[in-house]
């Protein structure tokens, strides 16, 4: 019979950098995507660290065998409102986030390894001081850790929503040019930066790009006349795998459409008996 440590829990922005890296390797191994991946959680505490009510970050952790990933991860963000605390996927509010299918994940193994994980985030919970809700948003359909989670909260909530994603038609709007350098993200990234809705959202798009980027994991696609551009759009890439995330273009060469499905999670304020 193998022995089982129940889940660490793990606070502190400096800390969960590290469970974050730690986990790449669950995370590749299970096919999570660009946004649940540890590039784009850096920037995600990176950019939260500058901002007073960013929220906590935390992250519970089962283990696996000594010196390797972990079985199961899941990073949460802890933030006030009012007396209570609101319990948040990492990431989950960030903003801009690429559409069409679910961004986030609640990182396992195995069935096994989600049950663990979710006593974990009970754990955490029963830590939280006063009323607490959790909210998990841009899940994928079957999640086993939001189906374990949902069956120990009484009265949780699944639900689930049609998402929207950006089409790459820029070959509509004129020649394209497309490439991964570095340097031609800094060229067109006050454009494209331009056309996000706020302070906010700027800081984030500019620290997570420049992170994908210098990782090789972004393709800049311009349409340009002369100096001048006239549609532009980011792309995660993963693999052959390309995700449309961020662009700009005032008469044509991007649309939308409807994508996959994404589930939330919703308990509402109030502590749970175990």
């Amino acid at each position: 019979m193998v022995h089982r440590v129940p889940a660490r829990v793990v606070t502190g922005h400096a800390r969960v950098v590290r469970e974050v890296r730690a986990a790449e390797p669950l995370a590749h191994a299970i096919g999570a995507p660009p946004t649940a991946r540890a590039p784009w959680l850096t920037a995600v505490l990176n950019s939260g660290g500058t901002r007073r009510w960013s929220g906590r970050p935390a992250a519970v952790v089962v283990d696996g065998e000594s010196g390797g990933p972990p079985r199961a991860a899941a990073f949460l963000s802890l933030r006030g409102r009012g007396p209570g605390t609101v319990v948040q996927l990492l990431g989950q509010t960030a903003a801009p986030l690429p559409g069409g299918r679910p961004p986030t994940r609640l990182l396992a193994r195995d069935r096994a390894a989600a049950e663990e994980l979710a006593g974990g985030v009970l754990d955490l919970l029963a830590t939280v001081r006063g009323p607490w809700s959790l909210r998990l948003t841009g899940l994928p359909m079957g999640d086993p850790t939001a189906r374990a989670l949902a069956a120990r909260l009484p009265t949780a909530v699944l639900s689930s929503a049609r998402s929207t994603g950006l089409v790459d038609a820029l070959h509509d709007a004129g020649p394209v040019v497309r490439t991964t350098d570095p340097q031609a993200l800094e060229r067109w990234l006050p454009d494209l930066l331009a056309a996000a809705p706020d302070r906010r959202a700027r800081a984030f798009l500019r620290t997570a790009a420049r992170l994908q980027a210098a990782g090789g994991r972004l393709e800049v696609a311009a349409v340009t006349d002369g100096d001048r551009l006239e549609a532009g759009l980011l792309t995660l890439l993963d693999g052959s795998d390309r995700w449309p995330w961020w662009g700009v273009a005032p008469r044509w060469g991007l649309r939308t459409e409807m994508g996959s499905p994404v589930v939330s999670l919703r308990a509402p304020a109030r502590r749970w008996p175990r």
